[in-house]
């Protein structure tokens, strides 16, 4: 492919759906805002029902997604990627999935400006509005991520059904933790799951499957060509 075409593509592959993705988020937040949706109840039955077990099981949990963590498991991944499989498919593929999340949060929650629940929040309150949850988002962008990358080398069909367990896991923990800890709303942690999911597979169709499609067209290329001599 010439450069030109390599723009192009990563335009139509990358650019674009992140710009839809923003886009709809920014939407979706000012939709909500517009509507009020009562979830306001849910943090507040959470909060009266907090626990110093669960004030500490939440603490892990939502640290498993914080941004410190997120940015080093990624480039340990990044580099164990590269070593393991020789190549950098994997590794970048991780890092437009991670990245791409983060970009479209910050590109969004401030514009959105929702406030968080009204509860006592029991970690610092960071500067970025309520929506979307970038915990979730970003969690969802590196272990789901991970675990496409696992699954897609290891031909073992339980050690696979193992390794999507723990990678949807996670951001589930981090979800109910952010919740619980009153830092998000119910919605915030859904879109946050959504946007997470949606980069994971953005990346995915754009870096990890792509050159596999390529490979298969000098084949079928020559397959037609014998096929046409016949």
């Amino acid at each position: 492919m010439t450069r030109a075409e390599h723009v192009k593509y990563y335009a139509l592959t990358i650019l674009m759906p992140m710009l839809l993705m923003a886009g709809v988020t920014f939407g979706v937040g000012k939709l909500i805002l517009a509507w009020p949706t009562g979830e306001a109840d849910v943090s507040r039955t959470l909060a009266a029902d907090r626990t110093p077990l669960w004030n500490t099981l939440t603490d892990y949990g939502s640290s498993l997604s914080d941004t410190p963590y997120i940015v080093a498991l990624t480039a340990i991944a990044v580099i164990v990627f590269r070593l393991v499989y020789r190549r950098w498919r994997e590794s970048i593929f991780l890092i437009a999935a991670v990245w791409s999340q983060s970009l479209i949060f910050l590109a969004t929650t401030t514009p959105v400006g929702r406030h968080r629940p009204p509860v006592e929040h029991i970690d610092p309150a960071p500067p970025t509005s309520s929506f979307p949850s970038g915990h979730v988002s970003a969690a969802v962008a590196f272990y789901c991520g991970v675990a496409l990358v696992l699954s897609t080398h290891i031909r073992n069909r339980a050690l696979q059904v193992v390794i999507w367990v723990l990678g949807i896991a996670a951001p589930l923990i981090v979800a109910f933790s952010r919740l619980y800890r009153g830092m998000h709303f119910l919605t915030d942690i859904t879109w946050g799951l959504l946007l997470g999911v949606g980069c994971v597979v953005m990346a995915a169709r754009a870096i990890l499957y792509r050159r596999e499609k390529q490979r298969q067209r000098p084949v079928v290329a020559g397959q037609e060509s014998r096929s046409a001599r016949l």
